[in-house]
C-alpha cells in the first residue's frame, strides 16, 4: 500500500506548525485491523502535546502525529478472532498514544467496536472521547448516584457537553459552567443549571456530591466545593502549569475525604460497545461544533485554543 495523508508537526509551538505530510500506510501485526479514517475529533490534550506542555514525557522526536480517536472502515480485518470483517464501519481511540489523524490507522483490535449505525461519520466521533472519558470518571471513578449534586465545569465543551448527558443518565441533578453564550446550549442537553463561568463566582454555588473539571485550574478552590465525602474527578492538567496540576491531585488523594480522582483514558471495546448503544438508543445526542478539512488541521486546533466551543472540532479525512 502506498504512503498515505497524516496531520504531522516538526517541532512544537502554536497551531501553525501543523501540516499534512506523507508517512508510509502502516502495517498491523495479527492483533489489530487497520481502519481507513473516515473523521477524527480535536481533544485538548493534543493541544498540550502539540505546544510541547508534555514534552517531559513525550520527548523530542519529531515529525510527531496527531489525533487519539477515530470513526472509519475496516481496510484490513485479520483472523476472524479480531471480532469485525472488511468493510465494518468502526470507531475507536489509540489509548496511550497519537496518530489517528491520518488516511489510515492500525489499532488493536480490543480498541474499536461497531460504531452507530444511525450516526454518520462526524456525528459519532464527536461522542466518541467525551462519551468514553465521562463515562469512565463519572460512574467507574466518582461512582455518581442518583439523587446526586454533579458540577460540570465546561459544560459546553467536547467532554464537558456529553459528561452533562451522562450525568443524567445517571439520575444526577447536573450543574454546568460554561461560557455565557452557551448557557441555552448546555441546557439544551440536560442540564438542570447552566451558569456563566465569567460572572458566576465559585463560592455562589454551593456543596456537591460530584465534580467534573475539563478545565485543569482552580483546582484547590473547586475541591472546597465538595460536600463531605464529595468527588471530584480532573481529566485535564492546567495548561499553564501541568505539573502543579498534578501535584494538587496527588496531594488531594493522599490527604482527606474529598479527594480529587485523575486517570488516563484507554478504554477497550466493552466500554466502546457500550457508549454505540446509548448513541443507537438516543440517549447521547452528536455534539458538533465545526467540522474542518485535514488540509486545515490547524485551524481546528486554533479555533479549539480560542474557547467558545460549542461540543467538538472534527476534522473529516475522507
Amino acid at each position: 500500500m502506498s504512503d498515505m495523508r497524516a496531520a504531522l508537526f516538526d517541532r512544537y509551538g502554536p497551531p501553525e506548525v501543523l501540516y499534512v505530510g506523507r508517512r508510509p500506510t502502516p502495517t498491523r501485526t495479527p492483533e489489530q485491523v487497520l481502519v481507513r479514517v473516515h473523521a477524527v475529533g480535536v481533544n485538548g490534550g493534543e493541544l498540550l502535546d502539540r505546544a510541547g506542555e508534555l514534552r517531559l514525557v513525550t520527548g523530542r522526536r519529531f515529525p510527531r502525529a496527531t489525533g487519539i480517536d477515530f470513526v472509519g472502515e475496516v481496510a484490513e480485518a485479520g483472523s476472524p478472532g479480531t471480532g469485525v470483517r472488511m468493510g465494518d464501519r468502526v470507531w475507536g481511540l489509540l489509548g496511550r498514544r497519537t496518530g489517528s489523524m491520518a488516511e489510515y490507522v492500525a489499532v488493536d483490535r480490543r480498541r474499536v467496536a461497531p460504531a452507530p449505525e444511525n450516526l454518520t461519520p462526524v456525528q459519532a466521533v464527536s461522542l466518541l472521547a467525551g462519551g468514553t472519558t465521562a463515562v469512565t470518571a463519572l460512574r467507574e471513578k466518582a461512582a455518581l448516584k442518583a439523587g446526586e449534586r454533579l458540577l460540570v465545569r465546561g459544560g459546553s465543551g467536547g467532554v464537558g457537553s456529553v459528561a452533562v448527558q451522562v450525568g443524567k443518565l445517571l439520575g444526577a441533578r447536573a450543574v454546568a459552567l460554561a461560557g455565557g453564550g452557551n448557557l441555552d446550549f448546555v441546557r439544551g442537553l440536560g442540564a438542570d443549571e447552566a451558569l456563566d463561568h465569567r460572572t458566576t463566582a465559585l463560592s455562589e454555588l454551593g456543596r456537591f456530591d460530584v465534580i467534573m473539571d475539563t478545565a485543569g485550574t482552580q483546582l484547590s478552590a473547586l475541591r472546597r466545593l465538595l460536600a463531605p465525602g464529595g468527588r471530584m474527578v480532573a481529566i485535564a492538567p492546567d495548561p499553564a502549569e501541568p505539573l502543579a496540576s498534578l501535584a494538587t491531585v496527588l496531594a488531594s488523594t493522599v490527604h482527606g475525604s474529598r479527594r480529587i480522582r485523575a486517570f488516563s483514558g484507554n478504554p477497550r471495546t466493552d466500554l466502546l460497545t457500550e457508549i454505540t448503544r446509548y448513541a443507537e438508543h438516543g440517549d447521547l445526542v452528536p455534539v458538533v461544533d465545526t467540522v474542518h478539512p485535514l488540509d486545515r488541521v490547524a485551524d481546528a486546533h486554533r479555533a479549539l485554543e480560542a474557547g467558545g466551543v460549542r461540543g467538538k472540532h472534527v476534522v473529516r479525512i475522507v
